[in-house]
């Protein structure tokens, strides 16, 4: 009993030494002076960092507060999260590097150009881009950064000025300021003044949704490459102004756990990286081993880990000449817990994060003409590969979306062009102004591989993120890989959106044909308005345009506007949304008539989305963001904690994401039923599936695979259940066009981004299997022959009716990290065409 007392006496203290006696001095440098007209952290913040986990706000306070009192820091407004706080940066080296910061920069760039040889590396300092804590929820780093900061403005002497004069810190103290703030909210407001460090501990269990994601829930470490949100899109302009020899990415991972620095598991490096890519990062983790063994902290390397998928902050570098790094902190999940390896404090996470942010430096500093050369002969042995031909992407009828993906490629500073002309290649139609060619022969010719090549042969069957993210595939565009460069028009420098046509008065009626991306986008706003608006079932010719599945057609008698109202607001409509509404004077066509019972009413869908406990974060972040920021379509939020007291009759349209596990009791279930009976449209996604079969909203009936372990060792067990993972690959369906959850595909065949193992055979009436996958479906990524077996011919989509209402399952993510804009309009058609089917 009384070793027991000891203990927990000796527990307590340590806890109240970490909390109440902490000081700076616990993280810095031994023997290093510093300059006092600097503040440091406690003088801004009100604490030493480590005590409080530092809010948003505070932490820019303190940066501007440096800026403002060191010549060695100067710092940009990059712009604005969903949230509207400031996408900061500080550029931090020597007064002389300063003076002379355009040319340093402009030397960076031109070692990546032809004519690289040219520049003199001997004096030209090296470029460490260092970003901390992109998941909110993993604080150490963006805490780490106030002490870096203070660290490099005011330490004094021969060791700190001879790391500024030969690096320049490109210094992001915070990738996901909206995260942070939501996290260090929720950790402050749970923290005792006797620090409880039991993980069971309300501190260490945040509520729903976290503070991992942004705004609208987004994983920001996975969007380097589709740069789809305003935190990207910032950092990734600052990468391509200054392409930094090093970029470092601070994490936190599972409290069990040390400390991880890069390189990581190397049979899972994308095959487009380098070889001497990996052994630079290894010899810089002997800096980083180096560093940790001087302060006595535990780390691994080589193990866990990977550099495949090249969305993500550590690898988006390596495929740019760059070295990407990537650190995981065992987290404290709050102030302090108890943990496998003792006690572990907050300050000590921010403690080793910090060393590990000088070690960095330290290795760049040593590593400076290696670097620098290695950046060097990156391009240069790039523009050996011979590449003469070109990419072709577009979709005649769907210019909005190629748009989006030429968007993507102009962000990655790759060139593109115009198209001299209308052009057949390999069976696709290009149509110019709908189309874009890119020759493959450029600087960023290994960048572009990467976005938009194919591959279905690995060395490793295990991934840490999806093993296929092919762009073209991703916005449904015909493509070519092969394409000749003399279809090449203009260089196309300012990218702007292709002209619409004015909309032509009509005193009969206007018809939209439904391929383009932002169709849905425009019917809400019609529909809002109080116009009526049909759907098309059949396709029809009329005044010589030819209208396919889906065309939409708004009258203009007995409307509530009249026929100058209605063509304003058209006309308003067509512009904002980058589509073509075409007049017509006669309902007379050849095929379905602008009269007939085939053009069926439309209504104004009011939509909920199932959110709280349960729900995955994700999935209903994208369904959010697509609603909000892309289709200016109104989504209310339900929280499944509230399901009793939601009023479902408020909604048309309700979205049940995918869910870690069953939110709904069957007292709720028959909640919802009731609700559907009576008109509804329930729209499920991925783990739906099984709710849906359990409780008897749809017949089901799953194909699953035998992945029976054979000559397996024990050893190989984790390997062997990794395999059978689908972590995210991409596979070809075929699909009824005249169904309408097919409206405004202009294709039989689409493509679909998977990551679940629900293979649901088809029904026996074909005309209830609208997607269907091929017989030979992989288009892109791993899957192991049972499962692509076990996928072949099954469907990734239900319907069926249940009273006056409709049950709607995918068992695919139609909205995949926003970057997946060929699927969106699967989701929109079963809001706006759900009675229709």
């Amino acid at each position: 009993m009384k070793h027991i007392f000891t203990v927990f006496f000796a527990l307590l203290s340590f806890v109240s030494f970490a909390q109440e006696d902490l000081s700076l001095e616990y993280y810095l440098p031994k023997n290093v002076t510093y300059n006092p007209e600097i503040p440091t952290p406690q003088s801004i913040l009100g604490y030493v960092p480590g005590k409080w986990h530092v809010t948003h706000d505070k932490l820019i306070n303190y940066m501007q507060a440096l800026a403002k009192a060191s010549s060695r820091i100067t710092i940009e407004d990059r712009g604005k999260t969903f949230e509207d706080r400031p996408i900061l940066l500080l550029t931090i080296t020597s007064e002389k590097n300063h003076q002379n910061l355009q040319e340093i920069q402009k030397k960076h760039v031109e070692l990546t150009q032809n004519g690289s040889n040219a520049i003199h590396i001997e004096d030209l300092p090296a470029i460490v881009y260092q970003g901390f804590s992109i998941h909110g929820n993993e604080p150490s780093g963006s805490n780490a950064s106030l002490v870096a900061a203070y660290y490099l403005a005011a330490a004094q002497g021969q060791e700190i000025d001879n790391l500024l004069d030969n690096v320049v810190i490109l210094f992001d103290p915070s990738l996901n300021p909206d995260g942070l703030q939501r996290f260090a909210y929720w950790a402050n407001t749970n923290k005792s003044k006797n620090i409880s460090t039991d993980p069971q501990d309300r501190e260490y269990s945040e509520v729903w949704p976290g503070g991992r994601t942004n705004h609208y829930w987004f994983d920001m470490n996975r969007d380097w490459l589709p740069v789809q949100l305003p935190e990207s899109r910032a950092r990734i302009e600052t990468f391509h102004k200054w392409y930094p020899n090093i970029l470092t990415d601070h994490h936190e991972m599972g409290s069990n756990s040390t400390f991880f620095f890069q390189p990581g598991i190397q049979s899972r490096t994308h095959p487009l990286t380098p070889k001497l890519n990996q052994e630079l990062t290894k010899k810089i983790g002997n800096y980083h081993a180096k560093a940790l063994d001087n302060i006595g902290s535990l780390y691994y390397t080589e193990e866990n880990f990977d550099d495949f998928y090249y969305g993500k902050g550590s690898t988006f570098p390596d495929i740019n000449g760059s070295i990407g790094i990537l650190f995981e902190q065992g987290s404290s999940r709050g102030h302090a817990q108890q943990t496998d390896n003792g006690l572990l404090t907050f300050p000590f996470t921010i403690r080793n994060q910090f060393t590990a942010t000088l070690s960095t430096l330290e290795a760049a500093k040593s590593m400076r003409k290696e670097l620098l050369e290695y950046k060097r002969s990156f391009y240069n042995n790039a523009r050996k590969e011979i590449t003469k031909d070109a990419y072709i992407f577009g979709n005649e009828k769907d210019a909005a979306s190629s748009y989006h993906l030429a968007e993507i490629l102009k962000r990655h500073q790759i060139k593109l062009y115009e198209l001299k002309q209308d052009v057949a290649i390999q069976g696709n139609f290009f149509k110019k102004e709908y189309s874009y060619i890119v020759p493959k022969n450029q600087r960023q010719k290994r960048l572009l591989k990467a976005i938009f090549e194919k591959r279905t042969t690995f060395q490793d069957s295990l991934f840490y993120d999806v093993s296929a993210w092919t762009f073209p595939l991703a916005f449904n565009l015909d493509y070519a890989e092969n394409a000749a460069i003399s279809n090449m028009g203009a260089e196309i420098s300012d990218l702007t959106y292709r002209k619409t046509n004015p909309v032509n008065k009509s005193d009969y009626a206007y018809l939209i044909q439904w391929h383009e991306y932002y169709t849905p986008k425009a019917l809400y706003r019609i529909l809002a308005s109080g116009l009526r608006a049909k759907v098309g079932m059949r396709p029809f010719s009329l005044e010589n345009n030819e209208y396919d599945y889906g065309t939409i057609l708004i009258p203009v008698q007995n409307q509530k506007l009249n026929k100058q109202e209605i063509h304003k607001l058209l006309q308003k409509i067509a512009a904002e949304n980058h589509i073509n509404i075409t007049g017509v004077s006669t309902g007379l066509t050849k095929g379905i008539d602008l009269g007939s019972n085939q053009f069926r009413a439309l209504s104004l869908p009011r939509i909920g989305l199932f959110t709280g406990s349960g729900i995955t974060p994700y999935d209903a972040g994208e369904i959010w963001h697509l609603m909000d920021q892309r289709y200016d379509i109104p989504i209310t939020k339900l929280e499944t904690r509230n399901f009793n007291r939601i009023t479902l009759s408020k909604y048309t349209h309700i979205v049940l994401p995918n869910s870690w596990r069953q939110s709904f009791d069957k007292e709720k279930a028959e909640k919802l039923k009731t609700w559907v009976r009576n008109g509804g449209t329930l729209i499920g996604y991925r783990n739906a599936a099984q709710f849906f079969k359990n409780n008897e909203f749809m017949k089901i009936e799953f194909a699953t695979p035998k992945n029976d372990a054979k000559n397996i060792s024990f050893e190989q067990k984790q390997d062997f259940s990794g395999a059978q993972v689908i972590g995210g690959a991409i596979f070809e369906a075929e699909i009824d066009r005249s169904h309408p959850i097919n409206f405004g595909y202009k294709n039989n065949k689409i493509s679909l981004f998977r990551n679940t193992k629900l293979f649901i055979k088809p029904d026996k009436q074909s005309y209830n299997n609208p997607i269907r996958y091929t017989k030979k479906p992989l288009l892109s990524g791993y899957i192991s022959k049972k499962n692509l077996d076990s996928l072949s011919g099954t469907v990734p989509f239900k319907h069926n009716d249940f009273g006056k209402g409709n049950i709607i399952l995918f068992t695919d993510n139609t909205n995949f990290r926003a970057f997946w804009y060929g699927t969106n309009k699967l989701l929109m058609n079963a809001i706006f065409f759900s009675d229709e089917m």
